[in-house]
């Protein structure tokens, strides 16, 4: 993590099953968010907040429990004054994209 980068990385079980019996969108666009929230507060100052305004997730293929370890790599997009964007893609251990995203997060006023 940092200069406007995070991975996060996970093993899909069944815990995390739908009742379509693959691992549900929920966890991959928890892991966007993750990696790009984490992506974004790399950029701030020691004290400054943020929190997510904005995440949308598309799911490329679907995430079963032999799918093996998974990797959320974040990025920041732009990094203005108030609003940081940024992106992020869920790869399967083979380098496929399984989904990816964008989130739009809101800096907080530092904390004094």
């Amino acid at each position: 993590m940092g200069d406007g980068f995070a991975v996060f990385e996970g093993d899909p079980g069944a815990q995390l099953f739908n009742p379509m019996g693959t691992v549900h969108g929920g966890w991959a666009l928890t892991l966007i968010d993750s990696a790009t929230g984490c992506a974004a507060n790399s950029v701030l100052p020691a004290g400054t907040g943020y929190t997510t305004v904005e995440t949308k997730g598309n799911f490329s293929r679907p995430i079963k429990a032999d799918t093996g370890r998974v990797r959320a790599e974040g990025r920041v997009i732009n990094q203005g004054r108030q609003i940081i964007t940024a992106k992020a893609r869920v790869l399967a251990a083979d380098g496929r994209v399984l989904a990816h995203g964008t989130s739009t997060l809101l800096v907080l006023a530092s904390a004094k």
